[in-house]
Formats: structure tokens, sequence, C-alpha cells
């Protein structure tokens, strides 16, 4: 799976929180503060009532729509696994049996604090025996089946490889080489010089002297090795691509023979990495891998010879630790929690049961899925999805063809790709196989975490230098959010977010293209924002376009990314205008696509009048108490320096003050705020 494209989607999922209040299948006028004006601020109109009274819980770093939905399907979840965790001994089937034992282990917390680090034991030994520079590839090559490799939260080998469809081929995978290591949220994190950043990286010093302590180090020890971890990823740091630069494709995309990884890299023997986590299409030296970063990976090669290993050490093993530590005994996760807690303003942990579910869920996501598809998603709610799909892809299609920027060749292409969007809504058809998941009662909770990531990792690594699986999936079904990957030209939405208030089978029309139609148009909209417009209908990163509509897209997707720099995010920090373009444009595009959608479902005869609005006003409103969202000021800070998607209020009231359609429904005129002169207006699709 493209992991590159699936990042934003997966971070906007862990914004969207909020508090189980009772919904009506339809705007929630307790939600409201009609004492604002819709044409002055309408995302206050349409929440400011619960923003005013709505308090985020201690365990929570956020409340909101999306949380809300994620709420209710973790109690489903709790359900099922309690009833497998209950009959395991008994259970006949087992995949199910497994879930039950996985869930069980978890949930044992006793047994964590008596076992405290002992899990990591092995671990830490064959670390502590890194000897040579050999020694420590063959470390980056284990650590990342122990879930080690992944970036912030779970950082440790400085890079980490996948399949991903080949943008030049795109029916095959290639294995796909991608920068890693850094412990922070990403590479900006090393060097702002703001008060804040600065605390933060004493923090996060603080908390690795804390973390080697609790293996064993004498305090003294403990902190050189902090900060000589911090300097080790400050030097990665300078390396890495920022975020806005990896939203070019172009700019991801170096295929190279190994043999040619090996001249830019030669601190890594290649041939025996790609051996030993066993992808043998990567034997051979002229094997072609995607090399993403190549200037990061001639710095690591750089920081693997002239490193002290010492260095290296302390670095795996805190990471090690870290990566483990919430199923680890209590000091351990305290520790962890705490330093975390400083990026979220999260006050207190979730219950251990969410904790264990979400990590079933991560380790086992189909079987767990299967399970909730059957209690959550009537087949009734998957057909009503697909009649909402095929409307909004054919009303995208009358868009394109309305464009009056764009020429006759390039919406003919435009109309291929559209038509050949794969569609995949709920579930897969088949479900994945667990059989070589091997989950026993006498193992560990880290251990059988462990082996979820291995087992995941393996399976995904085996398809490498295989034609693509066009009917994998990148989410589980539980899960709250959707995606569009444009190496496959797909979109997805898994059952977990078509629920209420998003999707709602008793809901009127109008909402539910309001809420979950702007959703779809959304991902399709994604195929055609500044970086999916650069993939062709079958996934592959070709230029479909004429130099001039090329033009002409860009100077309308200018026109966003001058509006989204002038909004305020949180104190004085603005919205980063070019690292939401895509979002920006893919929210802009949805909500009209899902407005004119509605439009088309109505054949022409007028909507009612429910509760004193009309159609168009009950489409708007769904929109905007979809998007109902509170965050704590730490993690609404995270969120505008790293996250590709715009704070919650000005994914409502920045594409809605660009629609006439909007001003019509509400009576704004020229001069309100939610009214954007006609010279800085945005309109693309």
């Amino acid at each position: 799976m493209n992991t590159r494209f699936l990042m934003a989607a997966v971070l906007a999922l862990v914004l969207a929180a909020s508090t189980a209040i009772a919904q009506t299948p339809g705007p929630n006028p307790k939600f409201m503060d009609t004492t604002c004006q819709p044409c002055k601020d309408f995302y206050r109109y349409a929440n400011g009532a619960w923003m005013d009274t709505a308090s985020i819980p201690p365990s929570y770093n956020g409340i909101g729509a999306g949380r809300e939905i994620a709420d209710r399907n973790q109690e489903v979840l709790h359900q099922v696994l309690d009833q497998t965790a209950a009959g395991a001994a008994t259970e006949k089937d087992p995949t199910i049996k497994k879930l039950g034992i996985f869930y069980s282990v978890l949930m044992d917390s006793a047994r964590a604090d008596r076992e405290g680090a002992a899990p990591l034991a092995a671990e830490l030994k064959r670390i502590e025996a890194i000897k040579t520079r050999e020694d420590l590839r063959a470390a980056f090559a284990r650590t990342g089946f122990n879930g080690v490799g992944g970036g912030f939260g779970g950082a440790g080998t400085p890079f980490h490889i996948g399949p991903e469809a080949d943008p030049g081929q795109s029916t095959m995978n290639i294995g796909q080489l991608f920068q890693g290591g850094l412990g922070l949220p990403e590479r900006d994190y090393y060097f702002r010089k703001d008060p804040k950043s600065d605390s933060l990286r004493r923090e996060y010093v603080a908390h690795a002297t804390r973390t080697l302590q609790l293996l064993g180090d004498a305090p003294a020890a403990a902190a050189a090795s902090a900060d000589a971890i911090l300097k080790l990823e400050t030097a990665l740091a300078e390396s890495s691509m920022r975020r806005v630069e990896m939203r070019d494709p172009h700019a991801l995309y170096h295929k190279m023979s190994v043999k040619e990884l090996g001249a830019i890299c030669p601190a890594v023997d290649w041939p025996a990495y790609f051996d030993e986590i066993g992808v043998p299409a990567l034997d051979g030296p002229t094997a072609m891998v995607d090399v993403s970063q190549p200037a990061f990976m001639r710095q690591v090669s750089h920081l693997i010879e002239t490193t002290p290993l010492e260095t290296w050490r302390a670095y795996l093993r805190f990471h090690t630790a870290r990566t483990a530590s919430q199923w680890l005994s209590q000091p351990f996760f305290d520790e962890s929690f705490t330093f975390l807690s400083k990026l979220t303003g999260q006050k207190t942990a979730q219950p251990r049961w969410k904790r264990a579910s979400g990590a079933v869920d991560r380790a086992m996501g189909e079987a767990l899925g299967k399970a909730y598809v059957a209690r959550a998603f009537p087949p009734a709610s998957k057909a009503r999805m697909v009649e909402l799909v095929n409307n909004l892809q054919a009303t995208l299609h009358e868009r394109i063809d309305s464009r009056t920027w764009m020429s006759a060749a390039t919406k003919k292409q435009a109309d291929i790709k559209l038509a050949a969007v794969l569609k995949k809504i709920g579930y897969p058809d088949t479900w994945r196989d667990y059989t070589k998941l091997e989950i026993d009662a006498s193992a560990s909770g880290a251990e059988l975490l462990r082996r979820g990531l291995e087992f995941e990792q393996k399976r995904q690594l085996a398809q490498i230098g295989k034609p693509v699986d066009r009917m994998e999936w990148g989410m589980s079904p539980p899960t709250v959010n959707a995606y569009y990957n444009p190496s496959i030209n797909e979109i997805v939405f898994p059952a977990g977010i078509l629920q209420p208030p998003q999707f709602d089978p008793r809901a009127d029309d109008a909402v539910n293209y309001g809420a979950i139609g702007m959703v779809i148009g959304h991902e399709m909209t994604h195929g055609f924002d500044d970086e999916g417009r650069q993939y062709d209908s079958v996934g592959n990163l070709k230029d479909w376009w004429t130099d001039e509509d090329a033009k002409k897209f860009t100077e309308k997707a200018q026109r966003v990314v001058d509006q989204f720099n002038g909004y305020v995010a949180t104190d004085t920090l603005h919205v980063n205008g070019k690292l939401t373009l895509g979002e920006n444009i893919a929210d802009l595009g949805g909500i009209t696509i899902a407005y004119y959608a509605y439009q088309r479902s109505l054949h022409g005869n007028p909507a009612p009048v429910i509760g004193g609005l009309t159609g168009d006003q009950r489409f708007f409103l769904g929109y905007a108490q979809g998007w109902r969202r509170k965050l704590r000021p730490e993690l609404l800070r995270l969120a505008t320096l790293g996250d590709e998607h715009s704070p919650a209020e000005w994914r409502v009231d920045g594409p809605l003050s660009n629609m006439k359609e909007f001003a019509k429904a509400f009576g704004c005129k020229a001069g309100d705020a939610m009214v954007r002169d006609e010279d800085v207006r945005a309109e693309i699709w």
C-alpha cells in the first residue's frame, strides 16, 4: 500500500474526536448558535452552542463527530472481544480463538507489571551485542520487524521499506525505501527556535533519559546517551525531506538498481539486508527499488560510518522500549504517556480495554472487522452507499465536462480516469488469512504485538516484485476514515465511517449528501488535486494534461494556497496553505460535487422544508456539523505544524466562502465574511 498517500488520512483519524451525544437524523439545533449570523461565521452558526458547552474528557485530546463514531465502534469491538476472550478456551475457529487470546493477554495488566521489561530482554541483549557496522545493519533488519521502524511513536531504524505500486508501472509492486528514524513528529521539530519547540526538545531528552534508566542505566550514563540520541536524530533530520516537499510525487520517485543504491549508501550491504528481511525480488544487483529520498540515504550511510556504535546501541534500546512501552509494566507506560501528553494535551490515559481493542484491530483488523461488520453494517447500508457513490461519480463527470477552463483533450483524459475509479465500500470481498500468525497465551502482550507486526511486515514485503493486488484494503473495516490511493486510482470507505452522524440511512438526503456525500466527493477529488492529477487512469505517474490546462490549474490552486495561508489556526500560528493544498482542494471539490449530486438526486422536484430549513440549508448544516470538533491547544498546534488537513473551522468556512450556492442558500451578500470577492474566489471542480 502506498503509505505516502495514506499518512494524512490516518492522522486525520487521530484528530477526529468526540463525546457520545445523542443524534437525530438531521441537523441538531442544540449544537447551533443562532445569535451568530451564518454569513459571518457558518462554522460558529452550525456548532457554536456545542463549542461553548462541550468539554474534552481527560482521557481524550479532542472531541467531535468523528470521535463519537469511533467511540460507538469501539463499544461494538469491546463486546466482540469480551465474548471471544471468554470463549477462547473452547473456540473451534482458530482465527476467533487467536482474537480472544490476543485480547486477554493485552488486558492482563497484573502480568505486565510482574514482567516489567522482561519481554524485551532477548532483543536488548542482541542490541548490546552490536560490535561492528555489519552487526548494526543486521539490527536494522531485525528491529524493522519488531515495529521499531515506523517513524514518530516508533522510530528506531533510520529507513524502512515496503511495497508500493510502481509509479512508472502501476500494475507491479516495487520496493519503496523511505526515510524514518525520528522520534519527534517530523524533521522541523529538531530545528525550530521558538520557546515551545526548545522546551519540547528538552522534554524529549528527559524522556529518553528516564526510559533508559528504567532499562537499568545509571542516571549519568542515561543522560549522556539521551543527548547523543538527540544529536543523532538531528543529523538524520537535516537530510529528511519536509512534508511540503514530499507532496510532489516526482520528488519521491527515484527508481534505481540495488547496485546503484549501494553506491549512494555503501555503509549497508543491501543484498544481505534484503535477504535478511525476506525480499528475494531484491537479491540481485540489477533488481530495482524506489529510493524516495536519495540525499537522506547518503546521510544514513555517513552516520552509520561515523556515529559511535555506543550511540546507535542507546538509540535502538530507547526506541525498542518506547515502542513496547504501553504493554510493559506501569512505569514504562507512565513515562511514555507523560511525554506524549506534552504533544497532545491528553490528561489521562484511555481505559486499557480501548487501548487493547485498538491494538488487536491494528494487528488482526480484518478478522475483527468481519465480526464488526456483522453487527454494525447491514447490507442496506452498503446498498445506499453504492447509490450515493455512483451519483457523486456521475456528478463529477458533469462538472468536469462543464469546466470552461479545460480543453477538450484534457477533459477526455479526466473522464477516462474518473470512469476507471475502483470503488471499495464497507469491507473486503475476501477476508485476510491469519493462519501464519502465531498467537498463544504463554507469550507476553509485547511479544504478541511484535508477532502481529512481523506477520504484517512479512505479508507486505512478500508483495514486492509481484503484481499489485487491487483488492487489498489499507484500512480495517471498523476504521473511522476513508482514503484515495492514486497508484491504484481507488476510493475506499470502510464500514466504520459509514455510521451516524456521518452517514445515517434514516436521515434526510440533504443531510447525508452534506455529510458523507462530501466525504465521497472529497476522496474523488483527490484524484484531481495537485498531487492526484499527476497520475493517469491506471495509477501511473504520467502527465495527461496540456501545458495550458496545467498552467490554469496551477493558477486556480494558488488561490487556495493564498486563501488558507491567511487563516490563523492557533495563537499566531497560521495554516500552511502549501502543506494543506491537496486536502483543501478536495474539501472544496467534495462539497461542491456533493451539492450538485444532491440537486441531481431531487430529479427536478423541490426539496421539502423540514424544521424551517430548506433542503440546501440542511445540506450545508449537515456538512458543517459533520466537522464539529474541539481540540486541546497542544494537539491543535501539533496538527497545524504537521497535518495536511486544515483545522475544522476552516475546512467548513474556507470552502463555503467560495461557493455562490452557499451564499444563495443563506442570503449572504458581497462584503459578508462568508463571501469571498470575485477576484480571489477559488473554484476548480
